[in-house]
């Protein structure tokens, strides 16, 4: 099968090296032309355009921000649903609206393209190695014949429902790690003005029932004030937003979600918003008046 995959950032492109990696026949399109000689060097095809791309490959990938991005590479004059064939499968991996995934679903599917919504969770770290966690939605067929090149780069592939299921399973995973990263550092930092040492406590706590993947990876980060992105915290205020228009469309309460996207974006505004999410710690040392590692007075 030629794949074809629009979007070579933090995550699409060591995902497009698990699948060159797999053996897979894989065209590239970015518009950051580093990102597409790195992956070619691996031995891709370059696309000139997403249209060119689309035209040429019998199932076509995207991992883009967000959702206006995933609608003009789909939508606009001459974009995937202009240039793909009948029977095209398109699968966005990108973690967007799940009104928007239903929207570009129904206009694909006048041309005869099926469509999965498949986000992913597990950041940078996990697309380099393949271990990520594919949450889907679409039919159960087109699943079947896509979930095979989606193990290649994930450990987890799940069905969740139908079109857009997917992203509505993937902003609750974004809530929970939200909450689980803010829990972490009000935590750590309590440890610390208090006395004990935050390495300390997360060795003491993580093998208990408030133990998790979220701490594992997160904790080191803080503890040793490394927030070098693997999901940028604009990235998850994007979620986050789109976690309150969701659940406004179907008047679910959020007042957690709600404090957790009005603490990143008090890191935004002091421009941290580039920072790994873990950067949630800024948010405490900024309340405390103490770094972590530096003993409070």
């Amino acid at each position: 099968m030629k794949i074809g995959l629009i979007g070579l950032g933090i995550m699409g492109k060591p995902m497009a090296k698990n699948l060159l990696k797999a053996g897979y026949d894989l065209t590239v399109f970015d518009l950051n032309q580093a990102a597409v000689d790195e992956v070619v060097e691996a031995g891709a095809k370059k696309a000139a355009s997403g249209a060119e791309l689309a035209a040429n490959c019998e199932l076509v990938l995207t991992m883009l921000p967000n959702s206006p991005h995933v609608k003009s590479v789909v939508l606009s004059p001459g974009g995937v649903r202009d240039s793909a064939r009948p029977g095209t499968i398109f699968v966005d991996m990108s973690s967007i609206n799940p009104i928007a995934s239903r929207e570009i679903a129904e206009e694909l599917a006048k041309k005869d393209i099926e469509m999965l919504d498949a986000p992913v969770s597990g950041g940078e770290p996990k697309a380099v190695d393949g271990t990520l966690s594919f949450m889907v939605g679409g039919k159960q067929e087109v699943f079947d014949k896509v979930k095979p090149i989606l193990q290649k780069m994930g450990a987890s592939v799940v069905l969740c429902g139908g079109i857009g299921a997917g992203n509505v399973t993937k902003l609750c995973n974004q809530i929970v790690v939200a909450a689980n990263i803010a829990g972490l550092a009000e935590a750590l930092m309590l440890g610390q003005k208090a006395g004990v040492n935050p390495e300390t406590i997360f060795q003491a706590i993580r093998g208990g029932l408030a133990g998790s993947t979220v701490m594992d990876a997160k904790a080191p980060m803080m503890i040793k004030r490394n927030f070098k992105p693997g999901f940028r915290i604009d990235l998850h205020i994007k979620d986050l937003n789109n976690v309150m228009d969701a659940a406004q469309s179907v008047d679910s309460p959020t007042p957690l979600s709600a404090q957790l996207l009005e603490m990143m974006k008090n890191l935004h505004c002091f421009g941290e918003g580039g920072l790994d999410h873990s950067g949630l710690a800024r948010y405490y040392e900024r309340l405390a008046g103490t770094e972590f590692g530096v003993p409070a007075e």
